[in-house]
Formats: structure tokens, C-alpha cells, sequence
């Protein structure tokens, strides 16, 4: 039996969703295409193209072949959120039709699926904020997160 508001659904990967959460997100280029500074651009502008309007984005990185997200999706209508697959769809879709055109490739730029996680409590936030913050950093692409410039964050 499922509670209102609580949906879960499956594909290769388990996906819950809770009306109201936060989720920790990560979604990977397909076979590891590692892409450019343009088409990290162009995911980064794709992933906040919609901040604010269907979701709430509280931290993000954009690495050469992976994505991390803090998001939470807001009120579609009266009764409904915006769901994590609509989202994602909208992100990975756009992202990859532009990304073809500036990287010369044809093919499939993202995996279909995406590792999301329900966000149980602050101490959790707290903790996938600082991994999201310091990807770059442990990936040797910058000596301090804020050099970074595929790292947005909201102020805390």
C-alpha cells in the first residue's frame, strides 16, 4: 500500500519519489563520453534553465562525464509536483540535442537512468552538499570549489 504522495516506480533502477523532497541526483554520460567545456555549459544552463519555476536547485556541479544534483521539485499544480523523470527528461533532452551540435557527435550522450536518493534530513543535506561541493576538488579540476565554474550553489 502507498501513502499519498508517494510514488515508486522502476526500470533497470529503484525510483521513489515524496512529494515535497529534496534529492541528491547524479546522472552519467553514456560510456563515459567526456564532454567538453562547452557542452558542460550547456548542461549546466539546461540544469537551471527551470530553477525556481519547477524546481529548486540548491547545489550542482557539472563534471566531464557525470552530474550532481541538490534539487527539489515544486508545485506544478494545486495537488502536484513536477516529477523527477519530467525533470530529467527536460535536462538530459535539451542537453543533448545542443551537445551534438557543439561536440561533432552523434549518439547518446547521457544513460536513460539516474541514481536519485530521498533526502532523509539535514545532517544528509549537509553532508551531499559538501560531496557535491568538493567533486571538482577530489577530481584534481580545481584546488578550491569556487574555482570551479560548472559549481552553482544556492547562499545557505
Amino acid at each position: 500500500m502507498q501513502e499519498s504522495g508517494f510514488r515508486i516506480s522502476h526500470r533497470r533502477l529503484p525510483h521513489w519519489e515524496l512529494d515535497g523532497a529534496v534529492y541528491f541526483i547524479t546522472f552519467n554520460t553514456w560510456e563515459k563520453l567526456e564532454l567538453n567545456l562547452e557542452a558542460r555549459e550547456i548542461v549546466f544552463n539546461s540544469c537551471l534553465f527551470f530553477n525556481n519555476k519547477r524546481y529548486q536547485i540548491f547545489v550542482l556541479v557539472i563534471m566531464p562525464n557525470h552530474v550532481h544534483l541538490l534539487i527539489q521539485p515544486l508545485l506544478k499544480s494545486e495537488n502536484e509536483f513536477w516529477p523527477l523523470s519530467s525533470i530529467m527528461k527536460s535536462i538530459k533532452g535539451y542537453s543533448a540535442k545542443e551537445i551534438s551540435k557543439v561536440m561533432k557527435y552523434i549518439g547518446i550522450v547521457c544513460q536513460d537512468e539516474r541514481y536519485d536518493r530521498i533526502v532523509r534530513n539535514q545532517q544528509e543535506f549537509q553532508q551531499y552538499w559538501e560531496y557535491i561541493r568538493q567533486n571538482p576538488v577530489k577530481a584534481d579540476l580545481c584546488s578550491t570549489p569556487e574555482e570551479y565554474p560548472f559549481l552553482w550553489q544556492t547562499s545557505e
